[in-house]
């Protein structure tokens, strides 16, 4: 019942108050990301880190929610090739699948670095499992893999990686179509904060082209999208009311007094890119256009002052195999020396 009643108070607050913007009403997220799915079939949460462990501890507390089963589908993830969506299928089941070919869905993605190898992922992955083992009748969660199918032993050079990297937001909302709104399903959505952008803010707001973008055009009014904010440093340079309230919050933006504000202020981007010349590249400030908050997103959650990033497990620092790998795929990318170096470090070799 307090999810009803959280829907009148949180999604339709606007419906409710004076003409004018008011200040942002914070609530407790998980009830209020829960009262979304009533309205919406696609609820994108954007990742603040993804080796946060304030973004997991959310992620976690919504998933095992008993509500959150009764109104949800699936999970769509960006920590996971699709090409293993079979073998993730018979894991969320409840099959036995080795660690090791697990481990594959989340270190074989585009990405060449290790923020989905941390314990996190692994964790997200087996708390589904253990709610669909608990999960009364036939009711069950399924995790969708939206990280394009990349084959890292047919990948020679970095323009190999990019034929995939490039196409990751719209592969994922072909998914988002596919296994989700064309069956008439609903689905959460966890993907880095930037791709459930409704426009490009580092292509000056004029593209669709994020993964909520290509939602949001083709199924207008089905997308509820969340831009996430969290950190000291970040939190210091945003309207100070938002670091006022409880840890974690969530506020409605549309009719709010933050939600008229440009969503550049909320942006870490110190770089836009535009038409320069009949080609793309920088752009000077003063040729920055504005969008305001709430066309942009829908609700904006604060985790707190406090970020915790969460890195490798010491047996994974201190496996060859995978750090060879590891470093191998990083020295792909440009600046990759400068990762290597870094994880090194990290992991003491």
């Amino acid at each position: 019942m307090r999810y009803f009643l959280n829907l009148a108070v949180v999604l339709l607050v606007s419906a409710a108050q004076a003409p004018g913007p008011k200040p942002a009403a914070p609530v407790e997220p998980v009830p209020a990301i829960l009262s979304a799915f009533l309205r919406f079939p696609v609820v994108a949460l954007g990742e603040r880190a993804h080796m946060g462990e304030q973004d997991h501890a959310l992620h976690l507390k919504l998933i095992r929610d008993p509500t959150f089963l009764l109104l949800v589908d699936d999970i769509v993830l960006e920590r996971g090739n699709s090409r293993y969506q079979e073998m993730v299928d018979r894991y969320i089941a409840g099959e036995a699948v080795p660690i090791d070919q697990l481990q594959r869905v989340w270190q074989d993605v585009t990405a060449t670095t290790e923020e989905f190898d941390t314990p996190l992922t692994e964790e997200l992955y087996r708390a589904v499992r253990e709610v669909n083992a608990s999960a009364p009748g036939r009711r069950r969660l399924r995790v969708v893999l939206g990280d394009p199918p990349i084959h890292w032993e047919n990948v020679k050079t970095f323009e190999d990686v990019l034929r995939f990297g490039d196409i990751r937001d719209s592969f994922a909302a072909v998914i988002v179509e596919r296994e989700v709104l064309a069956k008439g399903r609903r689905a959460l959505v966890i993907y880095g904060r930037l791709h459930v952008e409704r426009r490009n803010s580092r292509a000056n707001f004029e593209p669709d082209d994020m993964l909520a973008g290509f939602i949001d055009r083709k199924y207008p009014g089905k997308l509820f999208n969340i831009w996430t904010v969290g950190g000291d440093a970040e939190l210091k340079a945003l309207p100070a009311e938002i670091g006022k309230w409880p840890v974690p919050s969530l506020a409605i933006l549309r009719g709010t007094t933050l939600g008229a504000l440009d969503a550049a202020g909320f942006s870490t981007n110190d770089f836009r890119l535009g038409r320069v010349g009949g080609a793309m590249g920088p752009i000077p400030r003063d040729q920055w256009k504005p969008m305001r908050m709430e066309d942009q997103f829908d609700a904006l959650l604060s985790l707190g002052p406090k970020l915790t990033l969460v890195g490798l497990s010491p047996s994974l620092c201190a496996d060859d195999a995978y750090f060879a790998m590891r470093t191998g795929r990083m020295a792909l990318a440009p600046g990759g020396q400068s990762n290597i170096d870094r994880l090194r470090k990290v992991c003491g070799r």
